[in-house]
């Protein structure tokens, strides 16, 4: 293995290290919920988008 360590080593640090990953991203989640509004952020997006190629297509037009 590289570094010279055991697989043994290898696999607790790579099992640890996903398993804090895992926590971190849960973490993250339950406490900014940052999916909560996620509807509404799309919705205000795709009307952006329409009156921008709206303005976009009049002005090409004068």
């Amino acid at each position: 293995m590289p570094a010279g360590v055991t697989w043994g080593q290898y696999l607790r640090v790579l099992a640890a290290s996903m398993a804090s990953m895992m926590a971190g991203a849960q973490v993250v989640h339950m406490v900014y919920r940052p999916l909560d509004d996620l509807d509404v952020l799309v919705q205000q997006e795709l009307e952006k988008m329409k009156r921008e190629s709206q303005q976009s297509t009049s002005s090409k037009l004068t």
